[in-house]
């Protein structure tokens, strides 16, 4: 469609939205960043009448800068780089509309490592679910083990359903980003704890008195008489919890977890290539972060193991 110009900006965003639904086939998460990052840049034009098909580059920095006057971090303006780069250059191939956008520069991002629990803090977090040995008790402990086991993201735990799980073979099917299928092993103890959970636990969880929307699900809890899939500001919840009685204090999320599990392989000699399968990131660079931490450990034990060290 070429040469076409719609008189609301609105417009080019549904068409953009149907785009990234139907061709990219993004998660829902992902698509929700997009869809917030084009609707703030439409309404900053619109208050400042500019036109998307008519923008330029000066237009565009001038949007940057007022993001930068929000106080927002180097890491969320690179986000939001890449949608107008994304946005534009759809732009470009569907409507003929100059990429603008094209020749926008990433601001530069410190490399923080991320936030870890020790393998101590894992065991003793392990611990701490174990005490609980009610219905809902048991089902938190196999989130847990779950999630550290595999390294999976929160939203593939609590989207989890039975038949993802492969008895006979051990391993446990993902669906990650952009639909993209990985099948991560799973030790035998924490398969036996499902098996456990499925065979005594699954089904108590939902009383007669609920509507169960889905059967086929793994997790569950009940929303308003309503059993569903367990949320992930749920599972939050449980986490801060079961810290609170682990007596561990340090200010992470469930992503921790999978961070926690990348580092520990990592340390006991993992590549960053089965790192990145493992995780399932579709950049290797996403991975290498960890070498940082991989580089600091191997430090620690040169000083302490080699004879010339000191």
């Amino acid at each position: 469609m070429p040469g076409v110009i719609f008189k609301n900006d609105e417009k080019y965003l549904t068409f953009f939205q149907t785009y990234l639904l139907t061709e990219k086939r993004l998660t829902k998460n992902t698509l929700q960043a997009y869809k917030k990052d084009i609707e703030q840049l439409i309404n900053f034009f619109n208050s400042n009448k500019i036109k998307v098909a008519t923008c330029n580059k000066v237009n565009l920095k001038k949007f940057l800068r007022f993001l930068k006057g929000e106080g927002i971090s180097s890491k969320t303006l690179s986000r939001k780089i890449s949608s107008l780069k994304a946005f534009f250059g759809y732009l470009n191939e569907r409507f003929d509309i100059p990429n603008r956008a094209q020749s926008l520069v990433f601001p530069k991002i410190e490399k923080k490592l991320p936030i870890y629990l020790t393998q101590d803090e894992v065991q003793k977090l392990l611990i701490a679910a174990n005490k609980d040995s009610s219905n809902k008790g048991i089902r938190n402990k196999v989130m847990l083990y779950m999630m550290y086991a595999s390294g999976m993201r929160v939203s593939e735990l609590v989207s989890l359903t039975i038949d993802q799980i492969k008895f006979d073979t051990g391993f446990v099917s993902l669906m990650g980003k952009g639909n993209k299928e990985r099948l991560v092993p799973l030790p035998k103890n924490v398969l036996q704890l499902v098996r456990f959970y499925l065979d005594h636990i699954h089904s108590k969880l939902i009383s007669k008195n609920h509507i169960l929307k889905k059967q086929n699900y793994l997790f569950f809890s009940v929303y308003n008489g309503e059993a569903k899939p367990i949320s992930r500001q749920s599972f939050w919840i449980i986490l801060k919890k079961i810290l609170m009685q682990a007596n561990i204090f340090k200010n992470i999320s469930p992503h921790t977890l999978r961070h926690s599990l990348a580092t520990h392989l990592l340390k006991s000699g993992a590549n960053i290539r089965s790192l990145q399968l493992l995780l399932g990131h579709e950049q290797i660079s996403t991975v290498q972060i960890y070498t940082h931490l991989e580089k600091g450990h191997v430090r620690k034990v040169y000083d302490k193991k080699h004879p010339r060290a000191t």
